[in-house]
């Protein structure tokens, strides 16, 4: 029972995924699209989970450790060159 719940979430999370990235191509302004770029690298992390919980391995819990830790990084990067139009202070 809990694995059609998980495949039903994969699909669901996978529509997410290109909503996400429509919204990054079509996006109108800079804020819109690294709004989409995060939550795209969100949806990312969910189907990372989905699968490990899928194939019962724990080296995707990891790899959506990894990618949740650059994926924070890289918003907060984006967002203060938005800001200041430079990255070091």
């Amino acid at each position: 029972m809990i694995d059609i719940a998980i495949l039903i979430s994969l699909h669901v999370v996978g529509i997410a995924m290109l909503l996400s990235l429509w919204r990054l191509v079509r996006g109108p302004g800079v804020p819109d699209r690294i709004l989409a770029l995060d939550t795209l690298n969100i949806n990312a992390i969910a189907l990372l989970i989905l699968d490990g919980m899928y194939l019962k391995s724990e080296i995707y819990f990891e790899a959506a450790l990894v990618i949740a830790m650059l994926g924070f990084v890289g918003t907060v990067v984006l967002s203060k060159y938005v800001l200041r139009r430079d990255i070091v202070e």
